[in-house]
């Protein structure tokens, strides 16, 4: 079957594995066929991370969903969606501590990709909030690691994308609320001297994000609206059903291009500077709010196209950024969403992506003339200190990814040691050296 990612690129002919339980994924691994292969769950990294010519679906396993509800330590199966777990944690009056933009992530993603939402500048990465997990190794063994406990294939699972073994179970320490909805406030920015201005005066809020007009020059360059919320408190703990339009066919390739996209971004900036202030909303339309529109990625046309997300230190993140999109806009490449967050520090996950600094998500039509001008980014992002997000890249070569992941020899050691043979490998770390010939 062909298989793709969320940007549609690349696309793979693939033989999809669908094991209902532990003991059928453990009976697929001791058969010997898939030999290489890679996990998959809900299908939503960007690009080839959870790509292969074999792919184990991890979407069987969701025996296991065990919450303490006095303590707020929840063990769940790691084919389990985000959503799933909210539905039945909200009405007890927890939450997870890190929700990226997508609902229907799995637990097993979460983990493999250390995902991290609008509130890494305060309570980190996904990760940062797991106690323990539970992972098969190549060989069928089931193995358990945690910080103290096994902490090694720990930090290499954690942010590893599946190249470590298969995600079982994770075990995770929730936040409590006393309400189910959010209190969000909106504020406009001129320009991208302002948004940095605004995300720091607003470092205490928990949770925080900016959307750029990529497409704005001269002194309007990088003018956006910052959204800031919080957990409302007191009030209701319930969920609510959300009915959202599903786009029933694969736009044109045309219509997503530099004057459609600055019309849409003149009037988002007119719209949202109009509505600026306080809202309260639920929490599903505040983190998920592309979720209302469904297949939403077909808007890009038949193409695809691909997430351009990377991450600079502080000191140079608001000089990297204003070069990024002064490129962009020279380019004319004008990009959809465009979404600047504030990051807290690293941890000590060795392939995690967030560093301490800023960090821009870019959407680009796939066409031609986009690559080379990836690469230009790229030369621009590895001058500025940064790296690139694995779980959104479809096309870093071995060079950017081994100078942005310093730690890579480590992962691979760690990985050698718990899968000699290489089994578990997708195109992707086949592409980037971790697997391929350059290892």
């Amino acid at each position: 079957m062909l298989i793709h990612g969320w940007g549609r690129y690349p696309r793979v002919e693939a033989r999809q594995h669908e094991p209902a339980d532990v003991d059928d994924l453990r009976a697929v691994l001791e058969s010997g066929s898939p030999g290489a292969c890679i996990a998959r769950g809900s299908g939503l990294s960007y690009g080839d991370s959870a790509l292969a010519g074999d792919v184990i679906s991890g979407l069987g396993l969701r025996q296991v969903c065990e919450l303490d509800s006095a303590t707020g330590i929840l063990r769940c199966a790691a084919g389990l969606s985000l959503r799933e777990i909210l539905r039945e944690i909200v009405p007890s009056g927890w939450f997870l501590p890190v929700l990226p933009g997508a609902a229907m992530v799995s637990i097993g993603g979460a983990v493999a990709a250390d995902i991290h939402g609008k509130n890494h500048h305060r309570d980190g990465s996904f990760c940062e909030h797991v106690r323990e997990l539970s992972l098969m190794l190549a060989d069928g063994e089931i193995v358990r690691c945690s910080p103290s406990h096994n902490p090694e294939l720990y930090r290499a699972t954690c942010g590893g994308m599946g190249l470590t073994g298969i995600i079982l179970e994770a075990e995770l320490q929730l936040v409590p609320i006393t309400s189910s909805m959010m209190i969000a406030r909106s504020q406009p920015a001129a320009g991208l001297d302002e948004c940095f201005e605004l995300l720091e005066a607003h470092d205490q809020a928990r949770y925080s994000v900016a959307w750029l007009d990529c497409l704005a020059r001269g002194p309007r360059m990088g003018r956006g609206i910052i959204h800031l919320a919080e957990h409302e408190v007191g009030g209701e703990l319930r969920n609510r059903g959300r009915l959202g339009l599903r786009i029933p066919f694969t736009a044109p390739g045309k219509l997503l291009n530099r004057h459609s996209l600055s019309l849409f971004n003149t009037a988002y900036f007119r719209w949202q500077n109009f509505r600026a202030g306080r809202n309260r909303l639920d929490h599903e339309a505040y983190f998920f709010p592309l979720d209302r529109i469904r297949d939403w990625n077909r808007l890009y046309g038949p193409a695809g196209f691909l997430q351009y997300q990377f991450v600079l230190p502080t000191e140079a993140g608001r000089d990297g950024i204003a070069t990024v999109l002064q490129r962009v806009s020279d380019a004319g490449k004008g990009s959809f969403l465009s979404v600047l967050k504030k990051m807290g520090p690293a941890n000590g996950n060795l392939l995690s992506f967030p560093a301490g600094g800023y960090t821009l998500a870019l959407d680009f039509v796939r066409e031609a003339s986009l690559f080379p001008l990836l690469e230009q980014l790229d030369a621009i992002v590895l001058d500025h200190g940064g790296r690139i997000y694995l779980a959104k890249d479809a096309r870093m070569s071995e060079t950017v990814f081994k100078a942005g992941y310093p730690d890579w020899e480590r992962f691979l050691a760690i990985k050698q040691r718990v899968d000699p043979g290489m089994r578990f490998r997708s195109a992707q770390s086949d592409r980037i050296g971790l697997t391929g010939p350059g290892t």
